[in-house]
């Protein structure tokens, strides 16, 4: 997502948020401003979430990856690169665009009539700067939920800290305790607490969910990488 579409879709959130306040029941309302900027970042949080399983659903291109990559594996040790590289450009996978820069960059090496040790030194660094092109595309975004999780936890206890300040506010009044404003502080205590956790709970399980997900894909891209630059320097000697 990038900065310029961020700006806005901040904007709308806070706006939403307002309007979720201001036509929420009497109970929600009385969470205080504060619970504005907490609908904000769970806003945000959903935002950020739908933007990752868009950037990982494309990045496992067409067609089932675990077959692509059989297939690729096949086709390489059987020395049809040609092929091999045609399905990597069909796959349009993050995965296929990584082993396919290795593999066209392997054929062009190898029409240049280079040593074997050069031509394998050529192709391993273009399947590394391939990958690194790849993996900050995946991983964009990660900390924002991270930072969300922290923040949203603190914006409860800020709310809960305020709520508490008010109804001690009305205890501490001569005579009988101003019920209306002790029943307010600790509505505010209470509502903002939970739109907090909740936020950080659900932004810190997405966080680590796409963390995971990032992790298996650089795992299987440099076993993969591996295992194909074994089969071309086995091809190679045969």
């Amino acid at each position: 997502m990038k900065n310029y579409v961020l700006i806005p879709i901040t904007i709308i959130s806070a706006v939403l948020s307002w309007f979720i306040w201001q036509n929420s029941p009497e109970y929600v309302r009385q969470g205080g401003p504060l619970l504005v900027v907490g609908l904000t970042f769970f806003f945000l949080t959903l935002t950020f979430a739908i933007e990752r399983f868009i950037v990982l659903w494309r990045a496992g291109g067409r067609g089932n990856i675990y077959k692509f990559i059989k297939n690729l594996k096949q086709s390489v040790h059987s020395g049809e690169m040609r092929q091999a590289i045609e399905a990597c450009k069909k796959q349009g996978g993050s995965l296929a665009n990584v082993i396919g820069a290795g593999l066209e960059t392997h054929q062009l090496q190898k029409g240049r009539s280079l040593k074997q040790k050069d031509v394998m030194d050529e192709t391993r660094r273009a399947l590394q700067e391939a990958n690194a092109l790849e993996s900050p595309n995946l991983e964009k975004n990660l900390n924002s939920l991270s930072t969300i999780a922290s923040i949203a936890t603190m914006l409860g206890l800020l709310g809960t800290t305020i709520g508490m300040i008010r109804s001690f506010h009305a205890m501490s009044r001569a005579g009988a305790p101003d019920a209306t404003q002790l029943a307010l502080g600790i509505s505010e205590a209470l509502v903002n607490t939970a739109l907090g956790l909740s936020t950080a709970i659900i932004a810190t399980v997405l966080y680590n969910y796409f963390t995971t997900q990032v992790d298996l894909f650089n795992n299987r891209v440099e076993e993969t990488s591996y295992e194909i630059l074994a089969f071309l320097d086995r091809n190679e000697e045969s």
